[in-house]
């Protein structure tokens, strides 16, 4: 069983940056792919970014060019930096991960943060 540690909402004004980061714990064996989704009201879960152990991001297009996914391995976190926000940002971003062990593979979920994007 693994736990997700979502940090970095808030408040942000258009034009701005923010930082999330989200940690996992447990008892961790492998972790390959590390994610973030976002939910806005009224709308579907949708995909942010996510990043393999090994190999290149994914990003929607509807943050390509503005953010940037990174994870640590050595601490479990994978990171999001996104540039120039804007109100469409608005959501509750989820953190999400795969984890790996002899029985199989389960994928977890952050409990989610809020980022509001307004003046």
């Amino acid at each position: 069983q693994l736990q997700l540690m979502e940090s970095g909402g808030g408040l942000v004004q258009p034009g701005g940056s923010l930082r999330l980061s989200c940690a996992a714990s447990g008892s961790i064996v492998f972790i390959t792919t590390m994610g973030w989704y976002r939910q806005a009201p009224g709308q579907a879960r949708e995909l942010v970014a996510t990043i393999p152990r090994l190999g290149n991001p994914t990003y929607a297009d509807s943050v390509k060019g503005r953010s940037t996914i990174s994870r640590d391995n050595a601490i479990s976190t994978v990171y999001l930096q996104m540039n120039n926000v804007e109100p469409e940002d608005t959501a509750v971003y989820y953190c999400t991960v795969r984890h790996v062990t002899m029985s199989g593979q389960t994928d977890y979920w952050g409990q989610g943060t809020q980022v509001t994007v307004s003046s």
